[in-house]
């Protein structure tokens, strides 16, 4: 009987797919929306943004009583930068 081979997605993807999911609402979103665009459990998403914060590629910011997660300058310049990396390599068939 063969084993299902399971991908898993490296730390680089789960921040891309982050990065992805805020950048699709417009630069900035809360963190249901996130989590749900990353297909992240909730602790795992405030770790990962946790570490994006410190990094420079997202901020957090109030909007009244809601907490909302915007892409920094930064963090639009390097989602960009990846998915153009991404596809150069996917023409050799590379898959990041």
């Amino acid at each position: 009987m063969a084993r299902e081979h399971k991908e898993y997605r490296s730390k680089t993807r789960i921040y891309v797919d982050i990065l992805n999911s805020i950048l699709k609402h417009g630069g900035k979103s809360g963190p249901t929306r996130i989590l749900y665009g990353a297909n992240l459990s909730y602790d795992r998403l405030m770790k990962h943004l946790g570490q994006l914060i410190e990094l420079g590629l997202v901020a957090e910011e109030k909007e009244g009583d809601e907490t909302v997660f915007k892409l920094t300058d930064k963090g639009r310049v390097f989602v960009l930068k990846f998915v153009k990396v991404e596809k150069f390599a996917e023409a050799f068939g590379i898959f990041i």
